[in-house]
C-alpha cells in the first residue's frame, strides 16, 4: 500500500470517529428546541429515502414501470396498508406495466 492510501484511511477513520463522538461530548443537556428535535427525528427517514429512491427507479427494465409502482406504493402506504400489501402491489404493477409497455 502506498503512503497516500494509508493517509487517506487514517483521515477517513478520524473523520468517521469525530462525527460519532462530537455529539456525545458537546451535547450534554436535553435538546428542547422543537425545530432541532423534529430535524433529528426525521434524519433517519430522509437518509433511507435518499438511498432508496434512485434504486427504485433503476431496478426495473423501464423507468415508467418503476414510476407507476412508486405511485401505487406511496398511495397504498399513505392509506395505511401493511408493508407486505404495499410491496406485493408494487411488484404486481411493475409486472403488469412491463407486460403492456414495449421495452425501449
Amino acid at each position: 500500500m502506498s503512503n497516500h492510501a494509508v493517509l487517506y484511511i487514517i483521515v477517513m477513520a478520524v473523520v468517521t470517529y469525530l462525527i460519532r463522538v462530537l455529539p456525545l461530548t458537546l451535547i450534554r443537556k436535553e435538546i428542547k428546541n422543537p425545530f432541532i428535535r423534529s430535524f433529528l427525528f426525521y434524519v433517519p427517514y430522509v437518509t433511507l429515502s435518499v438511498m432508496t429512491f434512485p434504486a427504485i427507479l433503476s431496478a426495473t427494465a423501464s423507468v415508467w414501470s418503476a414510476a407507476a409502482a412508486l405511485v401505487v406504493a406511496v398511495f397504498l402506504a399513505y392509506r395505511g396498508k401493511s408493508l407486505f400489501q404495499v410491496s406485493l402491489a408494487a411488484c404486481a404493477v411493475v409486472f403488469l406495466t412491463e407486460l403492456v409497455l414495449p421495452l425501449a
